[in-house]
């Protein structure tokens, strides 16, 4: 092989290659913008400056306090307040791994995370300290234990204590014990760990997702450049930030010198509140947060002076919810992404001629999931049998995968289920959907849910939507039932619209047949509250259960 003469004397060093991490975009936000607004909560305003000088202060007392450095876990459990963004930045400005814990958990699974994640500390916001009592009574780990006390949060009625209260330091109190001045620790390497988010753990124990410093950065900044992020955008937390670590958001208002607007519950009157008096430019949330804010009560709504970027992800939105969207002054967006994408890695990217067709085709066009975000470098939808791209037809179904440093290093522990979601060079993720010839994808079903009906492959995203069109439907999820004759059917779950009190199966049932082919209208109907998880995705292994539990009883259909 001839000698390259591009790579001679020309060897990496400190002056000419650095390794990329989002901490060093909250550094350039302190030292150029140092009064900027960076954090809003309640009363409380924070400065990039005070932001710097905390987070940097957080990192030192983990380091020097409890010895916190290269692969060390600390786990939070928090709301998304300053303390989590702060969380953010501290763990690992000391080399440490942030572990951010989904707040709606129960002990047991809070317990196996925190012992599979080998976790040396533990923040927990006052609110879930009870539940966090419970789990540390039965982790086999002992953290060293700091409770954060926020001052939005009230404190319900009183309780009796299910177990014997563990001491807990103060999170203020070791915060300001640290060095504001700090110099605080590069990664070793962009590749090293910066968190770890664990999936939901529906077949089994949740598995520990690893991000890098690399990751973390490019999806920051691809966010910015997706969503169309000016400098000093307001960016209202609707989103959990324990989910994804807030899709990197924590990280990408850094680099834009953004405001943080915390909201310790997601309800439509503080939602509507920080959107007018913080003129909020972005958010993001499931569907049900849409929902939420156009059906709230008028006296709540507020005129907006300006348009608000609506970031949502998992099923889309109704045609009816984005029409009064657009009339309430926002703007919606649909991404995709998982936990191991570091969150959205594709965008439904609008094209403009699109917005002259009919409410409709507008809608049909937003509900499809999009192409790749600018730092993942391919998406494709592929046969997982033969890894053969499907044909560019919309209709042929495959195994959507990814390729690209906006990927997780790899599941924490768990060689074999890396193994096997890397197997063929791409991360396999478990959705079904198909490539339209525009090169759009857009899912049909994850392969779980899919549906066998008399051998037949049903979607049940397709019976969704067309359930959504209904006027009198909230919400629709459909799964599959067992069927003596057919193997399965499909069991629509339905949430009616407020001031809906009824609608009667049979009319329904003459909505889909005039939508969809016989075999794939739903032979149950069942009236209820969906099953969610705290980020908004309907959990149809729950609806799986009932469904199975609902065999043989009055209503079902051939």
């Amino acid at each position: 092989m001839a000698e390259n003469f591009f790579d001679l004397g020309l060897d990496r060093n400190p002056a000419n290659y650095q390794p990329l991490t989002p901490l060093t975009f909250l550094e350039r936000a302190a030292t150029v913008f140092p009064q900027h607004p960076a954090i809003v909560h309640g009363a409380v305003r924070m400065n990039y400056a005070d932001f710097y000088r905390r987070a940097r202060q957080l990192g030192s007392a983990l380091s020097t306090r409890f010895g916190i450095g290269r692969g060390d876990t600390v786990s939070v459990i928090l709301a998304n307040t300053p303390a989590m963004l702060e969380c953010h930045y501290g763990i690992p400005m000391c080399a440490g791994v942030l572990h951010s814990i989904n707040t709606r958990l129960d002990a047991a699974v809070v317990a196996f995370q925190l012992d599979h994640a080998q976790s040396k500390v533990l923040i927990v916001d006052r609110e879930f300290m009870p539940m966090a009592q419970q789990a540390l009574a039965l982790a086999t780990v002992k953290p060293v234990l700091i409770q954060y006390d926020d001052p939005e949060f009230t404190d319900p009625p009183a309780q009796a204590p299910t177990v014997v209260p563990l001491s807990a330091l103060d999170y203020d109190d070791v915060l300001t014990s640290g060095d504001p001045d700090y110099a605080w620790i590069m990664p070793q390497d962009e590749w090293d760990a910066i968190t770890i988010n664990y999936t939901s753990g529906t077949t089994g124990d949740p598995k520990g997702v690893v991000y890098h410093h690399r990751g973390a950065y490019l999806l920051a900044q691809g966010n910015a450049l997706t969503t169309s992020m000016a400098k000093h955008s307001v960016y209202l937390w609707t989103l959990p930030m324990f989910h994804c670590n807030g899709w990197c958001f924590p990280w990408t208002l850094s680099a834009i010198i953004g405001t943080h607007v915390c909201l310790r519950h997601v309800r439509a009157e503080p939602i509507w509140a920080a959107l007018a008096e913080e003129r909020v430019t972005h958010l993001c949330g499931a569907p049900v947060v849409m929902s939420m804010l156009v059906s709230a009560p008028d006296a709540v709504k507020r005129t907006l002076v300006q348009t608000v970027q609506f970031f949502t992800a998992a099923a889309p939105p109704p045609e009816t919810v984005l029409a009064d969207m657009k009339a309430a002054g926002f703007d919606v967006t649909h991404l995709y992404g998982l936990t191991e994408t570091y969150g959205p890695a594709v965008v439904n990217d609008w094209q403009e001629p699109w917005s002259e067709l009919p409410a409709s085709e507008q809608a049909a066009l937003k509900s499809r999931q999009g192409v790749r975000y600018l730092p993942l470098e391919q998406l494709d939808v592929l046969d997982p049998d033969t890894m053969v791209p499907v044909p560019r037809d919309g209709e042929t179904m495959g195994e959507v995968m990814f390729r690209g440093n906006v990927v997780m290093k790899g599941y924490f522990r768990n060689s074999q289920a890396t193994d096997k979601a890397f197997a063929g060079g791409w991360f396999h993720s478990g959705d079904l959907g198909v490539v339209h010839p525009d090169g759009y994808i857009q899912l049909k079903d994850r392969s779980k849910d899919i549906i066998i009906s008399g051998g037949e492959n049903i979607s049940s995203i397709e019976i969704e939507d067309a359930l959504y069109q209904h006027p009198g439907i909230e919400a629709a999820a459909v799964v599959a039932m067992p069927h003596e004759k057919w193997g399965e059917t499909p069991c629509a779950f339905i949430e009616l619209s407020q001031g809906q009190d009824s609608v009667a199966p049979e009319a329904l049932r003459e909505w889909c047949r005039e939508r969809l082919a016989g075999y794939k209208i739903p032979g149950r109907f069942v009236f209820t509250t969906i099953a969610r998880t705290s980020t908004g995705k309907v959990q149809k292994f729950k609806l799986r259960e009932q469904a199975k539990a609902l065999v043989g009883q009055a209503g079902d259909k051939e």
